[in-house]
């Protein structure tokens, strides 16, 4: 046993994955395009994909919404642990990333299980909850621009079923959350959502140090 959360080495990492990593080849190949692309590093870690897929598995998810689809890697993990009758909507304002995302997709065979929506994505939220969507959704993932995560927080908690899960990624910001000199509009903002959600007698939440944060919350 331990009071702390172990720091983890490079060492302990390697082993890590060694043991609780099954990463389908098509994510391996996905994730190493990613990380030659400028903007590589706003992928999530492959022991987070592999944890979400593990909660969507456990929690029998045919309803997953996405905001911040990037280049795919999480969707992709979440539409392979789903069952076949499993519908995932990704909203994201990128046309290039998400022609990534959509090669992945078609050839991993689950194409037909996501629709994608590219625009802002609070008008895509506020177009479900406009269309009957209101508590339909299993899990809600939000990777997307910090400044706005108390309205994703907001629409998506509208969007989930009672019992289903938020996800919010970064949610230790690289540490700065927890530099009260650090005063940047980002950090302010992943800091408020930290300090709502915790807050917020409509859902149980906590926050599990896996890759930058993430902080999950369930609907009461």
């Amino acid at each position: 046993m331990s009071a702390t959360t172990l720091a983890v080495t490079d060492q302990i990492r390697e082993y890590l994955l060694s043991v609780n990593v099954r990463e389908p080849a098509v994510l391996t190949r996905l994730r190493d395009e990613t990380q030659r692309l400028p903007a590589g590093g706003m992928q999530i870690s492959p022991e987070q994909g592999r944890f979400m897929a593990f909660l969507v598995e456990l929690l029998g998810v045919r309803r997953y919404l996405e905001v911040g689809v990037f280049t795919g890697y999480s969707s992709l993990s979440v539409a392979l642990a789903m069952p076949p009758d499993g519908r995932i909507v990704a909203c994201d304002r990128s046309e290039e990333w998400t022609s990534v995302a959509r090669r992945y997709w078609k050839e991993a065979g689950v194409e037909d299980k996501v629709e994608l929506r590219i625009g802002d994505a609070l008008d895509s939220l506020d177009a479900l909850i406009a269309s009957g969507a209101r508590g339909t959704f299993d899990f809600a993932f939000v990777d997307a621009d910090k400044e706005r995560a108390l309205d994703y927080y907001d629409k998506s908690l509208e969007l989930l079923r009672p019992g289903g899960l938020f996800g919010f990624d970064n949610a230790l910001w690289s540490g700065r959350v927890a530099d009260p000199k650090d005063r940047e509009p980002s950090t302010l903002a992943v800091r408020a959502l930290n300090q709502r959600v915790s807050n917020d007698s409509r859902v149980s939440s906590t926050l599990v140090p896996i890759g930058d944060g993430l902080l999950l919350a369930t609907k009461r």
